[in-house]
């Protein structure tokens, strides 16, 4: 027979296709293997099982390239999802900047950087440091030299923080130490001389809605009113609020000027005998208990299954860690516990019967802490006294978390995205409120 070789044998799918009938013709063949008539009957058998056995490899060899095709487009389409999905987010702006918060308190300097993360947020720096400016206020009327030059230094540290970070917008407040010294406009215009960040004294009432807003989230479950309280430096503040909407409201408030500081020298306590320190924890007690009372008054008694209460302040904290028996401070332990108040109660009395020098050996106070964490044990059965709450939730969080949650909130409407996308310089933001004005510094 003469050979003839096809016109389109360079195909490989046809070449393909050729060697598998060529392949099935002789399997046929040696399947049947006969020659002659029958034989021959047998072969064009052979030759059409091969013919059938050569069309089903084709099929299936057009079936899987189909299916690599489509496998293919797929990856295609997958990167360019995710392409797109990178994009927006790098886009995106408000995901990526990073919030700033400092509280400048009677006691402490508080700094924290965040950024955006679904309704919260992801902290990403931190700084706290005691400083006691409020220290000698309550006789003086004034801020001290030495209180000053501390306060700055802390700042200080701050600021450079903020400038690391690529902070976008940070609000510093300053709360009751600079509300009562007469010098305290002073001490706003060197912090700003000298480490560039703008304090804003803020009022009682906005310091009580900012603790609020900052950790409500860690509030018990349940029906009816719920207290939460601040136990500061050089005031307290006590809001008592509903949490049936969907946010929670302020039904009262008080702010009262006894902290752990202010408290600590407006009673002096004799040091000397068991029986001396008890009687002076008990003095300070009832000076903060009479502070209360107007309040005490107000506040509604059987509305609700329970009488339910959160409390954020170095005093709460530390009582729980001594509570849960801690060697050294843990806040992942300590933020949203739920304490008993019988407990609390039998620390604070315990505490008050110990001398400074006792009260420093024992873990997650120190010698920082030795002295006033007194003041802050009475305050606490105080309160305690006018809201018999059975139960007490401690939060590490307070009003830096308050005003971060401010800052996303007013950060991500449409008024405030505009100008953030036009402008990257650094300014100023002022904005009016309830309580006058108060000023946001961007960076």
């Amino acid at each position: 027979m003469e050979e003839r070789s096809s016109p389109m044998a360079s195909d490989p799918d046809l070449a393909a296709k050729s060697a598998a009938e060529n392949n099935g013709n002789e399997t046929g063949a040696q399947k049947y293997g006969d020659t002659g008539t029958a034989g021959m009957g047998r072969e064009r058998n052979a030759l059409r099982d091969g013919r059938k056995s050569a069309q089903k490899s084709a099929k299936n060899h057009r079936k899987t390239a189909h299916s690599k095709q489509k496998n293919q487009s797929q990856k295609y389409q997958d990167k360019a999802g995710l392409a797109a999905d990178i994009a927006q987010r790098s886009n995106g702006g408000q995901q990526r900047r990073a919030y700033g918060a400092i509280d400048l308190g009677t006691n402490n300097c508080r700094l924290l950087i965040a950024k955006p993360a679904g309704d919260s947020f992801v902290v990403v720096d931190a700084f706290s440091r005691v400083v006691r400016l409020g220290e000698g206020l309550g006789t003086s009327g004034r801020l001290s030299q030495s209180a000053m030059d501390r306060a700055v230094a802390a700042l200080s540290v701050c600021s450079d923080k903020l400038k690391r970070r690529n902070v976008c917008l940070a609000r510093s407040v300053a709360t009751e130490a600079c509300r009562r010294a007469e010098n305290g406009a002073e001490f706003i215009d060197r912090v700003q001389r000298e480490t560039g960040i703008m304090l804003d004294i803020i009022s009682a009432e906005e310091e009580a809605r900012l603790a609020v807003l900052g950790c409500h989230i860690l509030l018990e479950p349940g029906q009816g009113p719920a207290l939460i309280f601040d136990i500061g430096g050089g005031s307290t503040e006590l809001v008592l609020i509903d949490t049936d909407g969907r946010a929670p409201t302020i039904r009262d408030w008080v702010s009262v000027p006894w902290g752990v500081v202010s408290l600590t020298e407006g009673v002096q306590v004799d040091n000397s005998s068991l029986q001396t320190r008890q009687a002076g924890y008990e003095a300070m007690r009832a000076k903060a208990a009479e502070s209360f009372r107007e309040f005490s008054d107000r506040l509604p008694r059987g509305e609700g299954d329970l009488y339910r209460m959160l409390g954020t302040s170095g005093t709460v904290t530390t009582l729980a860690s001594l509570h849960l028996k801690l060697p050294c401070y843990n806040r992942n332990a300590i933020d949203g516990l739920i304490v008993p108040s019988t407990s609390m109660r039998q620390i604070s009395q315990d505490l008050g019967g110990m001398s400074p020098n006792e009260r420093a050996k024992v873990p997650c106070i120190g010698s920082d802490r030795a002295e006033l964490v007194i003041a802050g044990c009475a305050i606490l059965e105080a309160i305690l006294d006018i809201w018999p709450a059975e139960r007490l939730g401690i939060a590490d969080r307070g009003i830096r978390e308050g005003i971060l949650r401010s800052l996303m909130t007013q950060s991500s409407s449409p008024a405030e995205q505009a100008p953030a996308k036009a402008k990257q310089s650094r300014g100023k933001m002022t904005r009016n409120a309830k309580n006058g004005n108060r000023r946001a510094r961007r960076t």
